[in-house]
């Protein structure tokens, strides 16, 4: 999965949301800097939601993934469902106590806090 794969984390499947909402863009950041910081892989789940055969099979195969939805509506999470992909680890950003709005000037202690909880859930230190 990633270049780093010995450092903790390293072998992960990152699915964000990244809706057109301020949740999923914070998830879509947060994903992006996992992945710069060699915590995962950032992963296309558009291609697993298309049902594009390479995406859905390896979205299959990884032993290690999180989606991390921007809210209740849970786009990500009816995506793998809709191809037929286990949902491994599940994250929703809004559950976080960080209001749904179209303000697109991302907080960076938000996206920390994002960062933080993807982690956690997969007990990641």
């Amino acid at each position: 999965m990633s270049d780093a794969c010995c450092a903790p984390g390293g072998d992960i499947m990152l699915l964000p949301c990244s809706g057109g909402s301020n949740v999923g863009q914070l998830s879509n950041q947060a994903a992006v800097e996992l992945t710069r910081e060699g915590f995962g892989k950032m992963f296309c789940l558009a291609g697993i939601g298309g049902r594009l055969p390479g995406f859905v099979q390896s979205a299959r195969d990884v032993e290690r993934m999180i989606v991390i939805d921007g809210c209740e509506i849970a786009c990500g999470k009816a995506a793998l469902e809709g191809a037929g992909v286990p949902l491994k680890s599940y994250l929703v950003v809004t559950d976080l106590d960080i209001g749904k709005n179209k303000d697109f000037n991302l907080n960076p202690q938000d996206v920390a806090r994002v960062k933080d909880a993807v982690k956690d859930v997969l007990a990641v230190p």
